[in-house]
């Protein structure tokens, strides 16, 4: 009986201050990440815990809990005594990471087209039109934002749990490296055309279809993004 009883002067906390403490809790990862993903943090760069307080108003435990989530997706690295600094991946972690991007992606747009509702789809068309509105506008945040979200209910679409969480994880990785492949003109008009493409096949359930076109178009991905990891010798500076 004796583990059963609340020690008086020890209440827990009222409902509402957890629910506060989350959203600042989710609030601040997500600010983060968006920092990290759009190249305000760039890999390498050492987070300074009182600089970034200031900033975002918060005190050092919710950023050091923010830090936490994003060392555990691979944004940030933590090192004993020596801080958070953003993650930085090699030339061969960002190909093989790519690399199996790819099958994932693949995968999900051949399930689901299977699986996928007329609601989903819907909502996935919907997107696809908000994404030719920012490219219109030149808002490369709004276009990345909203492509990643169709990427994203493709995956969810295909109803897999466990791809669902690996492809989470991976996703996660690259995506800062995704945002940057389309700083080109030509790579940003071939991107949109790989999302009109793939809006064709969803429409017409061909999985066989969708999932070539993803696979290619996460190829190319990698391709974009190494030519900026390493860019080829005629493009260095003497």
């Amino acid at each position: 009986m004796q583990n059963t009883i609340i020690e008086a002067g020890a209440p827990p906390a009222p409902l509402n201050m957890r629910l506060e403490r989350q959203r600042l809790h989710d609030t601040v990862v997500d600010h983060l990440r968006n920092l990290i993903v759009e190249g305000t943090l760039a890999p390498g760069t050492k987070l300074n815990e009182r600089e970034l307080c200031e900033t975002l108003g918060i005190s050092r435990t919710p950023l050091r809990e923010a830090m936490k989530v994003l060392s555990a997706e691979g944004l940030v690295e933590i090192l004993p005594n020596r801080g958070a600094s953003v993650s930085r991946m090699t030339e061969t972690e960002v190909w093989e990471t790519f690399e199996l991007m790819s099958g994932l992606e693949a995968l999900s747009g051949e399930l689901a087209c299977e699986r996928i509702t007329p609601v989903e789809l819907a909502e996935i068309k919907a997107l696809h039109y908000a994404m030719l509105s920012c490219k219109a506008q030149n808002d490369l945040p709004g276009y990345y934002s909203r492509n990643q979200a169709i990427h994203n209910k493709i995956n969810e679409a295909a109803r897999n749990s466990v791809m669902r969480q690996t492809y989470l994880t991976m996703n996660r990785r690259l995506q800062a490296l995704r945002f940057k492949s389309n700083f080109k003109a030509d790579k940003w008009d071939s991107a949109v055309h790989d999302h009109e493409e793939m809006i064709k096949a969803l429409d017409a359930r061909d999985g066989k279809r969708l999932a070539a076109v993803l696979r290619q178009h996460l190829l190319d991905k990698r391709d974009a993004v190494m030519s900026v990891v390493n860019p080829p010798e005629e493009n260095k500076e003497t």
